[in-house]
């Protein structure tokens, strides 16, 4: 093969990255790029050493920090958000304990590819598990938006139809609710499965053959779907859920009361830390969605000079500016996948007491008596605006002061 055939089939490669699937819109990168077996002496993650040396170099670094932060805050948030008692009577707590466990599933699913991409190992590029990671490593980038727009929805109905919250917001809903939305994100995965297998002429991952008209409608029809129209969803949601707030405060209609046996503080998520939790998801998608959809407008140089001469081609430069200021993006919304903990650290009372109870902070550092301090602190400041599922017995609503 010649160096000009050789750097064509690289550069065909790295046009991917304008025809790449959709999954990126939720903060990852270059899920499509395959190493390129045929094309010697470069790998994808050389190529891209050479091409956008500023986007491996953050995609080597920041990324293994969310990784750490996820590895450790998605098993606490789960140990504590899915506790027995939290379980049995919050339904807020069965959404965030269930994103939780997409999230933590997600970054070590993602770590194959990372390995793949940034670190040149081959990962998924042999024959039967290309067609079931595509199908495992999209299915919970469609079921976290889901479940944050199904407790979004509960907000709703539970701030602006007060009513009907006894009938809807329960944790025997939630649950069902939560299996529902696990089966059709795993529907819509499936297709994923359809569209990848693997090539052995070219030792890579890549679409099967006639595959391509289907995959550019269904992935604009279902990505779209899920991170545009899911958080846009989300976002309209929140602003119905504010403005009711806000009017229920000028009227001082929202009432203090707690359930009889006096564990409403343990047994509630704020709704601010709901909101807190829904714009989050707004900020971390629609940005990469937007970076996203720019790549048709800003076309590739020309495929046949060398690699080590795109930096100083005009049009490569536009790209790869481009590229690399869309890496930055993708790696901020990416700490959706790792940063919950802080929000629910932040904003909940509660959840700190607990995580500070793992840590041994207070039983281990100031003794006992400590606990019993703190907790009747938090009955002096309790937390604002806690609308709370429960198990559909009680309906407790709390006011507090963050």
């Amino acid at each position: 093969m010649s160096e000009l055939e050789e750097n064509a089939d690289l550069a065909e490669l790295l046009l991917l990255l304008r025809r790449m699937p959709m999954e990126n819109i939720s903060g990852i990168l270059n899920t499509s790029l395959p190493t390129p077996g045929a094309v010697t002496p470069y790998s994808s993650a050389h190529a891209l050493s050479l091409a956008a040396p500023t986007a491996m170099m953050i995609d080597r670094i920041v990324t293994p920090v969310w990784y750490i932060i996820g590895a450790i805050g998605n098993p606490i948030t789960m140990k504590i958000w899915l506790s027995r008692r939290m379980r049995e009577s919050n339904s807020s707590a069965i959404y965030i304990g269930s994103i939780a466990v997409v999230h933590f599933i997600f970054i070590w699913l993602h770590l194959l590819i990372e390995l793949h991409l940034a670190w040149d190992m081959k990962t998924i590029n042999r024959p039967t598990i290309c067609e079931i990671f595509n199908f495992l490593y999209i299915t919970p980038q469609y079921l976290a938006p889901l479940l944050i727009l199904g407790f979004t929805t509960e907000r709703y109905i539970a701030v602006c139809l007060p009513f009907k919250k006894e009938k809807y917001c329960t944790v025997q809903r939630a649950c069902a609710i939560v299996f529902v939305l696990t089966i059709f994100s795993l529907c819509l995965g499936s297709v994923q499965a359809y569209i990848w297998t693997y090539n052995k002429e070219r030792d890579l991952c890549y679409f099967r053959p006639g595959v391509r008209p289907f995959y550019v409608v269904w992935t604009w029809i279902s990505e779209m779907l899920i991170f545009a129209v899911v958080p846009l969803a989300v976002l309209v949601f929140n602003i119905l859920v504010i403005r009711e707030i806000r009017h229920l405060t000028q009227r001082a209609s929202l009432r203090m009361h707690r359930d009889s046996n006096g564990r409403g503080n343990a047994h509630q998520t704020s709704t601010l830390t709901l909101l807190t939790v829904s714009f989050y998801l707004i900020c971390t998608l629609l940005p990469a969605t937007i970076v996203y959809t720019m790549q048709s407008v800003i076309p590739t140089g020309d495929h046949t000079i060398r690699i080590e001469e795109w930096a100083s081609d005009p049009k490569w430069q536009r790209y790869l500016s481009y590229f690399t200021i869309r890496k930055v993006v993708e790696e901020i919304c990416f700490s959706n996948y790792a940063c919950y903990i802080f929000i629910y650290y932040i904003t909940g009372s509660y959840f700190r007491g607990e995580v500070h109870k793992l840590l041994c902070f207070q039983n281990c550092r100031k003794g006992p008596g400590v606990q019993r301090q703190s907790f009747s602190k938090s009955s002096k400041n309790p937390e604002q605006y806690t609308l709370v599922s429960t198990n559909g017995k009680h309906d407790q609503t709390q006011t507090t002061m963050i």
